[in-house]
């Protein structure tokens, strides 16, 4: 089974090598890792290219640097710029952040869970942050929720979907789309990668409008909306994300926040979201 592996970076001198390292010393190894460097400053494109010479399943492509400010358009970006260069086949497509660390089985792991189950459309363990010197599980999301920091697709899976949507929420609507289509997604407690920066930490400022814009996007209902919102309240202990991100939910229209997604996959979200919170109150 091929394992594919797009790490869009920028200016990630600090952690690039270690993700790398990380990677080319798995137990399973993957076909190949193509690295690309979002118009870095620092010295990202130096080290990418000392190890791109040293390991001949890494690559690294250049582009420049984009300028949008919208939390997650530029990472979706850059990741669909590599792959369009691919040309090899593959079996199972990662998106991985360059700010991880891998324990050495992670892709051994990956690539039993997609033998075992052909229906398994994507696959994560889970991130862990560094607090008070102890790695701890990053409890920002429900427990099946991939985060976009660890995305693995079957290939079959990834053309259902259509891949992926330039926008805040499109670690949501991949493995909503996913189940829509007739894919499982599963995550595995016991597979836990180090994630090296805090979720969100460029987007501190602009992250609630835009999650609650998001929302609205997603086809959220207003209740949904609000529980979804005041949940990332509590889990951020900011109680001015919850009004900020309701306002911007609110605030939105379909005329100038165009939906990304159709009626059918909404009402699909809806159903499912109401399903899970109906599990956890009974």
């Amino acid at each position: 089974m091929d394992i594919i592996i797009i790490i869009p970076a920028y200016n990630e001198e600090a952690h690039i090598e270690k993700c790398l390292t990380s990677l080319v010393n798995q137990s399973y190894s993957a076909k190949h890792i193509l690295v690309v460097d979002d118009g870095s400053t620092d010295k990202t494109p130096e080290i990418l290219r000392s190890l791109s010479s040293t390991h001949e399943n890494i690559t690294y492509a250049s582009r420049e640097k984009s300028f949008s400010h919208e939390p997650g358009s530029k990472i979706v970006e850059a990741f669909n710029f590599g792959l369009a260069s691919f040309t090899s086949s593959y079996d199972i497509l990662c998106k991985f952040d360059a700010d991880l660390i891998f324990p050495n089985h992670y892709l051994e792991t990956l690539h039993k869970a997609f033998e075992a189950n052909s229906k398994l459309g994507m696959f994560a363990g889970f991130c862990s942050i560094e607090i008070d010197g102890v790695w701890q599980i990053e409890k920002l999301t429900n427990p099946d929720h991939i985060r976009g920091a660890l995305k693995s697709y079957r290939q079959n899976c990834f053309r259902d979907i259509g891949g992926l949507t330039s926008a805040m929420g499109w670690d949501t609507i991949d493995e909503m789309k996913a189940r829509y289509y007739g894919w499982d997604v599963e995550t595995d407690k016991i597979l836990v990668v180090k994630h090296l920066k805090p979720t969100g930490l460029h987007y501190s400022k602009s992250l609630p409008k835009v999650f609650g814009i998001s929302l609205f996007r997603m086809r959220y209902s207003l209740t949904l909306a609000f529980l979804t919102c005041f949940k990332m309240a509590l889990n951020k202990k900011k109680l001015d994300f919850f009004y900020k991100a309701m306002l911007a939910y609110l605030k939105s229209n379909y005329k100038k926040n165009s939906f990304l997604i159709n009626e059918k996959e909404g009402a699909f979200i809806r159903r499912y979201r109401w399903r899970k919170i109906k599990r956890r109150l009974f």
